[in-house]
């Protein structure tokens, strides 16, 4: 069981996205007035607080990945493709680990690395509801569909 930290948006892509109060996890869709949201397989994106500690850059504020949700007590990157996760009323199913990094990725630039690739996690939104930070997350086993 984990906890988000933060919930982030972007008006526009290639933004840096910046911590909200809390957000609409829209079914379907992704974060309501986030930039990234739409259909497809990435609607919301995860990265834990473990996962970001060891680019050991001081000062980062939520966000600065990229990330929808930033989690802490719960190792996101572990979790196989199909997880669900119970994040506050919201359900979304695990659908990417990692991603190829785009070009001008502002953090790689800076430091020569970026965590999204190993251990960023993607995610479909199931069922929504409002999310904010304080909010238990809980992985669901896979389902064995044999």
């Amino acid at each position: 069981m984990g906890t988000v930290l933060a919930v982030c948006l972007s008006r526009g892509k290639g933004e840096v996205k910046t911590a909200a109060e809390s957000a609409e996890l829209m079914a379907g869709h992704g974060l309501a007035g986030d930039a990234h949201a739409g259909g497809g397989r990435r609607q919301v994106s995860l990265l834990g607080r473990e996962s970001v500690v060891k680019m050991a850059l001081p000062d980062l504020a939520p966000g600065a990945f990229a990330e929808n949700i930033l989690t802490e007590g719960l190792v996101l990157s572990e979790l196989p493709v199909g997880t669900r996760l119970r994040v506050g009323r919201a359900l979304l199913e695990v659908t990417q680990i990692g991603k190829e990094c785009h070009s001008a990725c502002a953090i790689r630039e800076k430091t020569g690395d970026c965590v999204m690739p190993r251990e960023g996690v993607f995610a479909v939104v199931l069922e929504g509801g409002v999310i904010r930070a304080g909010d238990l997350v809980e992985a669901c086993p896979v389902e064995d569909k044999s």
